[in-house]
């Protein structure tokens, strides 16, 4: 995890599912970040100080290989299941108009969430992620497959001790343009290769992965008319800028910008333009009561 001065404090949560860490950092309105596979809410430890003066920023670990307590045995972690996950989330936490920012895996999940349980959020930000036919990208679609020979994946995944095969393409290489700091790129890959419960909940998530989730949730997007940008890396290398743009004008109030310098990890590669892209996206769509700051 990172530390509490980029993130806030640690929390502890038990839903029905299961109990999930998140950090809080900030006070005003709510924005939660929502990662991807792999990964968890250090993604975000960039970004989350720039909006902190003025925003509460909640900032999970989400049950995707790169959480510390696994899931209930019974937990359904199929993509909607993650959907549902985020909506109980927000739901205890008892967040209302809360603004969902979305990377990668995430950004699929949080469109079907968009689209199933839209009432409690008030605006999204997908920066670039899973859309349409592309769920998940071709070049990951093994690890997707192999999720179903449990066995022969955890061998696989053993090679990510190995520094060289965490910075190669088929690791993080092609998804930050910069590259991560070691400290944070073995937090990601530490849980899953040490505990069986979180590779459980991996494989879960892996074997559920389809485009007839991002399809079907495409099909409702113009049912949803509140703000949505959509920060695409300019450079992108597994999710094409037409799909932003796509995304972008589909929704009723959707808008679209590029995050330039950055592929997939804009948080990692671009974070300040990512922050202020978030920022003004923000304080153009959330009404403040007159007299008071945009920070509540």
């Amino acid at each position: 995890m990172a530390s509490s001065d980029e993130l806030g404090k640690v929390h502890e949560i038990r839903l029905p599912q299961g109990s999930i860490r998140y950090r809080s950092r900030g006070e005003g309105a709510p924005v939660l970040f929502v990662h991807g596979l792999l990964v968890n809410g250090d993604l975000w430890r960039k970004v989350v100080p720039g909006l902190a003066d003025h925003y509460r920023c909640i900032t999970p670990d989400w049950p995707l290989g790169s959480h510390e307590v696994p899931m209930k045995n019974s937990a359904d972690l199929t993509i909607p299941g993650v959907a549902r996950v985020i909506g109980d989330f927000i739901e205890a936490l008892k967040l209302r108009d809360v603004t969902i920012v979305a990377n990668d895996t995430g950004g699929a999940i949080t469109q079907v969430l968009m689209t199933q349980r839209p009432d409690n959020i008030g605006r999204v930000v997908l920066t670039s992620c899973d859309a349409y036919e592309n769920f998940l990208p071709m070049m990951f679609r093994p690890l997707q497959y192999m999720a179903h020979a449990p066995a022969l994946l955890t061998g696989i995944l053993q090679a990510f001790r190995v520094k060289a095969i965490r910075t190669s393409p088929l690791g993080f290489g092609w998804l930050t343009k910069h590259g991560i700091a070691e400290k944070y790129a073995q937090g990601y890959t530490g849980p899953v290769l040490e505990s069986p419960g979180v590779r459980h909940d991996c494989y879960k998530v892996l074997r559920s992965i389809s485009p007839r989730h991002t399809l079907a949730a495409a099909e409702r997007f113009k049912e949803f008319d509140k703000p949505v940008l959509v920060a695409w890396s300019a450079e992108d290398r597994f999710f094409p800028p037409s799909h932003g743009r796509r995304l972008a004008a589909e929704f009723p109030q959707g808008q679209y910008v590029p995050i330039r310098d950055a592929y997939t990890f804009s948080s990692e590669d671009n974070p300040e333009a990512l922050t202020k892209a978030i920022s003004g996206f923000m304080s153009a769509t959330i009404e403040t009561p007159r007299g008071a700051t945009a920070g509540g």
